[in-house]
């Protein structure tokens, strides 16, 4: 098989990357090529993404690639549930809003009110979420119905982005899987939800799937990047957890867990279909489509993102921390506290440091006095969530999990990683850091051929990365 050279955007809340994947000698090499900064942009008390931004620093990415290599191929990744409409022209009708804006508040119980929670979990087996795009769209229906009237397509920020350098409209699988409107089990649009809602269906965009060609990028975009040659567009799995699971070197899925660890943890199993029961919503328990028809069986724990904006409070106090050292201060420093990652006022507060001293005071806790027993207490909650939901998890899929493997950026973490493996009780095996473009490469590689299923693209990513091993004893 001769050398393959891909092109990988990924795309995440706080920067984006472009960056070439080398295939040789049935071994992946990675090379960031250009790295962008990416936040929400608040105008007038609403969150938005700069997505023309993005695009911009995209196309400087392809030049960059371009100026180095011939590059065989294109895929895109990004966050999940966040979408842009466009008119009939294919304008862009809006920034697409950022999901944590607070436009969605209370719209679960409004929604739910019409439809009920189990008929919603039954025809799309996603865990009820305010940032949920079936919320975010009966928000614009509530707050800005025009936009609605005026939409005739319905893109995803990775279709969106697909559109802008190929013309070509549709959504990926993996990612219309998180929208709470979508059915893993007919793999189709589920539309009965949206006509009960008075929402449109006809902005909806065909299916394709992780390995499809797309298009072929524009030629204004090959000449705007100094490019004389053809370069395909191939759906990869276009939401970064569903990349980052498929990058997972799982040996025995039916027995290991897999935890995707960033500013969100998702931790879950990959399942040959959907788990949609009485149970699994009452647990809220979401059921996400992957890489060759698998189910992502997994639950959304707020990770990482407690630790980045407590950062961002002690900056603006004027302690200006790295990761590293708020790490080793927390080793340190005295355990006094438990909270629940997920509660809701830890969703997008003014000053996470704040909010979690008035947590513990309105808990009856111990106030945590310096930012190391702040983050201990946040890396000690998190390994806690982890153990609750691995023993939730063996509850619903009745089986017995006796290894969690950790890939993302929170592998970086090691305190983390030794805490979950002693909370958890299992094995913890953390690594490969770069999971979610690794899983957009691969995709590209089975899609021209060079690797042949997901069994063998993991075994590809086991030869090319070294991992780590933590056990309940470290």
């Amino acid at each position: 098989m001769t050398d393959k050279t891909v092109l990988a955007f990924d795309l995440g809340a706080s920067n984006g990357r472009a960056i070439l994947g080398y295939f040789r000698d049935q071994k992946i090499e990675m090379e960031i090529v250009h790295k962008f900064a990416n936040q929400a942009v608040e105008v007038r008390g609403a969150q938005y993404w700069d997505i023309l931004h993005l695009f911009n620093q995209m196309k400087t990415g392809l030049q960059k690639a371009a100026q180095k290599v011939k590059i065989d191929s294109i895929g895109i990744d990004s966050w999940a549930v966040d979408y842009a409409l466009l008119d009939r022209g294919d304008n862009l009708l809006s920034n697409p809003y950022f999901y944590r804006d607070n436009r969605t508040e209370g719209l679960v119980e409004e929604v739910t009110g019409m439809i009920s929670r189990s008929e919603i979990y039954e025809k799309t087996g996603i865990q009820f979420m305010p940032i949920n795009t079936l919320y975010q769209l009966y928000a614009d229906k509530k707050y800005r119905p025009w936009v609605l009237d005026e939409a005739n397509s319905l893109l995803f920020i990775p279709d969106l982005l697909n559109f802008f350098f190929t013309g070509e409209k549709c959504s990926e699988y993996t990612n219309a899987s998180t929208s709470q409107f979508f059915n893993p089990q007919t793999e189709q649009w589920e539309t009965s939800i949206l006509e009960k809602l008075d929402l449109p269906t006809s902005i909806l965009e065909d299916i394709v799937y992780p390995t499809d060609r797309i298009g072929m990028i524009r030629e204004e975009i090959k000449k705007d990047c100094s490019i004389s040659y053809n370069i395909p567009v191939y759906a990869v799995a276009s939401h970064d957890t569903a990349s980052a699971v498929a990058a997972t070197p799982l040996k025995d899925p039916e027995h290991n867990a897999y935890l995707s660890s960033g500013t969100w943890s998702l931790l879950g199993m990959e399942l040959p279909e959907p788990l949609i029961s009485e149970q699994s919503l009452a647990a809220n328990f979401t059921n996400e489509c992957g890489i060759n028809k698998t189910i992502r069986f997994l639950k959304n724990i707020c990770g990482l993102w407690l630790i980045q904006e407590a950062k961002k409070a002690w900056a603006k106090e004027g302690l200006d921390l790295s990761y590293d050292e708020i790490e080793a201060r927390a080793a340190r420093a005295e355990d006094k506290f438990r909270l629940d990652p997920n509660a809701d006022r830890f969703l997008n507060p003014d000053n996470m440091v704040q909010e979690i001293k008035d947590y513990c005071r309105d808990s009856g806790q111990p106030v945590p006095e310096n930012y190391g027993e702040l983050a201990r207490g946040i890396y000690e909650s998190l390994a806690q969530s982890y153990r609750e939901v691995i023993e939730k998890l063996e509850d619903l899929v009745n089986t017995d999990l006796k290894q969690l493997n950790v890939v993302g950026g929170g592998v970086r973490d090691e305190l983390l990683s030794k805490f979950t493996a002693r909370t958890t009780g299992r094995r913890v095996v953390t690594g490969p850091v770069e999971a979610t473009a690794l899983g957009n490469i691969m995709v590209q590689l089975m899609a021209g051929g060079e690797i042949s299923d997901l069994r063998e693209g993991r075994e590809v990513i086991r030869r090319s990365f070294s991992l780590e091993v933590f056990t309940p004893e470290d």
